[in-house]
């Protein structure tokens, strides 16, 4: 394999260091590796946006990692960029920062704290991230603070459209359309001479959120993103199907909250972007008394934002992620699929973050940034890590999900104060089963409870064989409630529930979901329960790709608050479930038959 080409220089031959790719990979040149080689410097790029209130337009911080070849020999690279709120600190673990969850449902209760960050780091690096990966192979690495963060003017606004337009604004400089500044205030232009134009981006969790925001806005140059556990809707992130949700986690976290966790930008500037960021435009529009989708959310889905996306999308999740639930990349990579987008998803069975394999990365990268033509486009659209599989070794599959997977309605039997049964056959006149709310029991020891009237558990037959989740649970409640609001909780479980220090993750808890009985027909609008009265609540749990090994019982189990995510209102609330008209459907690899032929002794 060749590192370096030999060209003519006044009749001399002169070694130069290129990219060079092997099997469709760009490969470590020695030339690219000696860190005490790399050109660092940092600029400031300005943005088409003032949110900081001061008549300026907000300015960017903006640092750059690049091979001493790009200055020594003309090198052009193409672009690794990463965007971050995070790179300059973020506030410290103060007591009340968060919001209280112990309240009845539709009050709200008093203010949280404010922490301050105390703004860390020094010109000119903003990180050092990605740089040993992907400098050695011949690309360039750039970050930039998000704005109100760091060096970086301007306010955090959580989702706000400032955040797609301050990596457009970085990506329009590397492709020589907007100038870039030597200062923050002076006029002392630079230019990205050595850059390609060709831009991807990455990174995890929110610094995973800032590609999928700079992608909607359509800017030429960024050709493809690799987001890792991405924030995809504040929405969803804080809420679900109309009920107040924490992450997990983060018990109490809000939009509020996370803003002032990240708020690292100007000291002068943040008496005026609390005012009219947090305490104007956040408080009105987050509304954690219903916990209803409305326009403040809206413009804080980016799934709202897509028909301008053009980069190449490479996904990856963890489908134990209880943090950034995995419906976050799903609904995305959908939606890409559909618009015709070189699109390829990679979950694997673990939690928050992890990116896809390098190998898979550097084709993707190769691909679409150097342009070689490997065929990534034509391997598998879904790669998915098996339950006792490495992540570096994942199986891949035609698309996700698994395109052999077909629904499966299994219907309650009853069983309640122990456990009751589910069954592909449908039952009438079976009445209705009874729960108690009681935040203090925590989901497992629900689960795992003998007998308890907090909760209701429906399990399948024992399974002869092994079955294949593949897809999006959907869950049909039908309840009535003794109170005018109510938590509603699911949990897919498969049992019996391991415990010890071998527990593996996928051990116990399939999925989750979430919902507000008061959202039942629309998630903009709730309307208080009449006790006594029933009603019909749909809803999905997050997707999943999970083996169910023989043995095992899948589980149902329904419940009220859930101590980890909900709201804590006082005990006491009574659900009563409809057990003719309340289902699960699984979607299942090899569909009914399959599943009858698991349950065949």
């Amino acid at each position: 394999m060749l590192l370096t080409v030999a060209i003519s220089v006044n009749g001399q031959n002169v070694e130069k260091s290129i990219p060079i790719f092997e099997n469709g990979e760009a490969q470590i040149i020695p030339g690219f590796e000696d860190p005490e080689k790399w050109i660092r410097h940092d600029l400031w790029v300005e943005a088409e946006f003032d949110t900081d209130g001061d008549g300026k337009l907000d300015r960017m911080h903006v640092s750059v990692t690049r091979p001493h070849q790009t200055e020594s020999e003309g090198l052009k690279l193409p672009i690794v960029y990463v965007s971050s709120p995070y790179f300059a600190g973020v506030a410290p673990d103060v007591e009340g920062a968060f919001w209280n969850v112990k309240h009845e449902l539709g009050t709200l209760p008093e203010e949280h704290a404010h922490p301050d960050v105390v703004r860390t780091g020094q010109r000119p690096i903003i990180s050092n991230s990605h740089i040993k990966t992907w400098v050695p192979r011949g690309y360039i690495v750039v970050h930039s603070s998000s704005p109100g963060t760091g060096l970086s003017q301007g306010a955090p606004t959580v989702g706000g459209d400032n955040e797609s337009l301050a990596p457009k604004a970085v990506i329009d400089w590397l492709c020589g359309r907007v100038p870039g500044y030597s200062s923050l205030e002076g006029t002392e232009k630079v230019e990205a001479f050595w850059s390609t134009g060709k831009v991807g981006m990455t990174g995890t969790s929110y610094n995973g959120t800032i590609p999928l925001a700079a992608a909607t806005t359509g800017v030429d140059g960024l050709e493809a993103i690799i987001p890792i556990a991405p924030n995809t809707s504040y929405y969803h992130y804080y809420r679900s199907n109309g009920l107040v949700r924490s992450p997990g986690g983060y018990l109490g976290e809000d939009i509020t909250v996370l803003y002032d966790f990240i708020h690292s930008g100007d000291e002068s500037k943040r008496a005026y972007n609390n005012a009219t960021v947090r305490d104007t435009e956040m408080k009105k529009g987050m509304d954690r008394i219903t916990g209803d989708y409305n326009d403040f959310w809206a413009g804080r889905d980016y799934l709202n934002d897509m028909k301008p996306m053009k980069a190449a999308l490479l996904m990856s999740h963890g489908f134990n992620d209880w943090n950034v639930m995995p419906e976050h990349s799903y609904r995305i990579y959908k939606a890409a699929k559909d618009k015709g987008l070189p699109s390829q998803i990679y979950y694997h069975q673990n939690g928050h973050g992890g990116p896809p394999p390098m190998k898979i990365m550097n084709r993707w990268f190769t691909r679409y940034l150097h342009g070689v033509e490997n065929g990534v486009e034509n391997d598998s659209s879904a790669w998915i890590v098996r339950e006792n599989d490495e992540r570096e070794k994942p199986t891949a599959y035609a698309d996700y999900p698994n395109p052999e997977a077909s629904d499966v309605v299994l219907y309650l039997k009853p069983g309640a104060p122990e456990k009751g049964s589910l069954s592909t056959e449908k039952s009438k006149g079976q009445g209705t089963e009874k729960l108690v709310d009681n935040y203090s029991f925590t989901g497992g020891s629900l689960v795992q409870a003998e007998i308890t009237n907090h909760r209701l558990l429906y399990v399948t037959p024992k399974l002869s064989e092994a079955v294949h989740i593949s897809g999006t649970p959907k869950v049909t409640v039908t309840l009535s409630s003794s109170k005018p609001a109510a938590n509603l909780s699911v949990w897919l479980v498969s049992l019996p529930w391991n415990e010890g220090r071998k527990t593996k993750i996928t051990d116990n808890i399939i999925t989750r979901g979430w919902a507000d009985p008061q959202n039942h027909k629309s998630l903009t609008e709730s309307e208080p329960l009449v006790p006594g009265k029933f009603y019909e609540v749909y809803f999905d749990l997050m997707p999943d790709d999970q083996i169910i090994a023989k043995g095992q019982q899948i589980g149902l189990m329904i419940f009220s608050s859930d101590k980890e995510f909900t709201l804590w209102p006082e005990p006491g609330t009574e659900l009563r479930i409809d057990l003719d008209a309340t289902n699960l459907t699984l979607p299942l690899v090899g569909g009914i038959e399959a599943f009858n032929k698991a349950i065949t002794n």
